[in-house]
């Protein structure tokens, strides 16, 4: 990596940024100046720009532009998340700056809101810190084969181990893009363990926050880089959003992975089935919402985490776990799941106090073999600090030990013991419109259900393959000390029945209940199956 100053070219009476590159022995300092030499040569509008390479006293520096303004991190972190508009406008740019370093044989390897810049005044996008960048068949500028880089925006071929090209920037953009709308990326997680589970294994739910964006965002997060997104259909889809304020269909196959030094595709592959258009209901022009719509995946513990703890317990870095190996073939890479939402949420109902539970069986669930196609398995994880339960109703799923189970009507609930945070449950059979059609219902009736009903929105997706909605919304809550509510609701089709999960709680703990939605959705086990 390196530390950057502030300096003045006094030859040409401008002021400039400084960086030392922090390198070892002589050959390393010799490679980081050719390798920096061949990223001064990218030229871009969106590309910061390298007036000069220069070595004294045996440390390499790289002379750039300044740009006065701040990193798009500490605009999200001053200001919020980004509007779709913006978003898309932003990741036009980074798009275009990208392909420009591809086509001279560059990977970024390190695409994250602390790497891209927002100059004041013009709000110029400019994509720097080439730090880590890499050339085709080379080391990179600042390490030589361990893993540098932020794990949260990193590919799941990365992380596996497999040479990165063109396609692991354009999932470290698709990462980002989430951020941008967000607050954060849809990786985050407590722990390194956590992080890599949730990059290479773990279901993939883009944020409701994605909006009519989705589809791109879909497209960039596919796990399988062949699969992926390439860059002149998300330029498209980008360009498609920022001109018309819509994303057309992905209707034709998607390109291949390019290689170093090509930044167009050919299109092969077909698009996974479920892959659907977005559809946000709203204000228009609402700011995607704030933290109370942050979106967290899950946190389930997988080989990689298991791995990673007993690495630190034997003294091994948890870098050389994640070091870029290009001596073999990574694993096949998890095929990426539809992105799986909530649906709509059924009407507020008195926090109900915590009562012994009636579950029918509480019981971890016995290993399962793989489940078919479009259908759960007859057994899921279970996450430390959960139980599994299998309701009087006839399906199952992971809840919080401590829940007790309650019931409304039609709707079942396991509450905690505060009866603050409430998972709910409704089956139903299939109506007309599907799980979309429903969730509209229930937005609509929203404002008359939930006192305070705000920042609202509604997503087609997919869950587990089959068709699903993503409801999300604001209230004022039960009452006026409890605060403000949040609700994460899915509903999906299967078996000719809609399922329909939710989790309510005070914006206050919605980190909690994040992880309870996704332990929930994870779980769950339909009746009969």
């Amino acid at each position: 990596m390196g530390t950057v100053w502030r300096a003045s070219d006094e030859l040409l009476g401008r002021s400039v940024a400084v960086k030392e590159l922090h390198v070892g022995d002589g050959t390393q300092s010799a490679g980081a100046l050719r390798e920096a030499r061949t990223v001064a040569q990218i030229k871009h509008p969106h590309v910061v720009v390298v007036h000069d390479v220069v070595e004294q006293d045996g440390h390499p520096y790289i002379v750039m532009e300044l740009v006065e303004g701040s990193s798009l991190a500490d605009r999200l972190a001053a200001d919020g998340p980004l509007d779709h508009g913006e978003t898309a406008r932003t990741g036009l740019a980074l798009l275009g700056a990208l392909s420009a370093a591809h086509a001279r044989g560059v990977l970024h390897r390190d695409i994250k809101p602390a790497n891209v810049l927002m100059e004041a005044g013009t709000g110029r996008v400019v994509l720097t810190d080439f730090g880590i960048a890499r050339l085709a068949g080379s080391t990179t500028i600042s390490e030589t084969g361990a893993f540098i880089g932020s794990p949260e925006y990193t590919s799941p071929e990365r992380m596996q181990g497999a040479a990165a090209g063109p396609a692991s920037d354009l999932w470290s953009l698709g990462v980002l893009l989430c951020a941008a709308l967000t607050g954060e990326s849809p990786f985050h997680r407590d722990s390194l363990g956590g992080v890599l589970h949730a990059v290479v294994s773990a279901e993939i739910r883009p944020p409701a926050q994605a909006g009519p964006l989705l589809p791109l965002i879909q497209g960039l997060l596919e796990r399988d880089p062949e699969r992926r997104l390439g860059a002149a259909e998300a330029e498209r889809l980008l360009s498609a959003y920022v001109t018309t304020g819509a994303v057309p269909l992905l209707d034709r196959p998607l390109g291949p992975n390019p290689t170093a030094g090509t930044a167009t595709e050919a299109p092969t592959t077909p698009h996974p089935p479920g892959y659907s258009p977005t559809e946000r209901v709203g204000r228009p022009g609402d700011r995607a919402p704030g933290p109370a719509g942050k979106f967290r995946p899950s946190v389930r513990l997988g080989l990689l985490a298991a791995l990673v703890v007993a690495a630190v317990a034997g003294g091994v870095s948890a870098a050389s776990l994640l070091g870029d190996r290009t001596d073999g073939r990574a694993q096949e890479p998890a095929r990426s799941a539809p992105a799986s939402p909530a649906t709509a949420s059924p009407t507020p109902a008195s926090p109900a106090t915590a009562s012994p539970a009636t579950d029918k069986a509480v019981a971890q669930s016995p290993a399962a073999s793989p489940p078919a196609p479009g259908s759960a398995a007859s057994a899921k994880p279970v996450p430390p600090g959960y139980r599994t339960v299998t309701d009087v109703q006839g399906f199952s799923l992971a809840v919080p030990k401590g829940f007790q189970r309650t019931t409304d009507d039609q709707r079942v609930f396991y509450v905690s013991e505060d009866g603050a945070i409430r998972i709910g449950i409704k089956v139903k059979p299939s109506a007309p419109g599907g799980p979309l059609a429903a969730m509209r219902l229930s937005d609509a009736e929203g404002p008359a259900t939930n006192p305070g009903f705000r920042d609202h929105s509604v997503v087609a997706t997919t869950h587990n393959g089959l068709p699903a909605a993503l409801w999300e919304f604001t209230w004022d809550g039960f009452t006026r000390a409890e605060g403000a509510r949040h609700t994460f609701d899915l509903c999906w089709d299967e078996n000719g029945l809609l399922h329909d999960v939710w989790v309510s709680a005070p914006v206050s703990r919605l980190a909690e209940a994040r992880s309870h939605f996704d332990a929930a959705l994870d779980s769950f086990v339909p009746g009969g199956s």
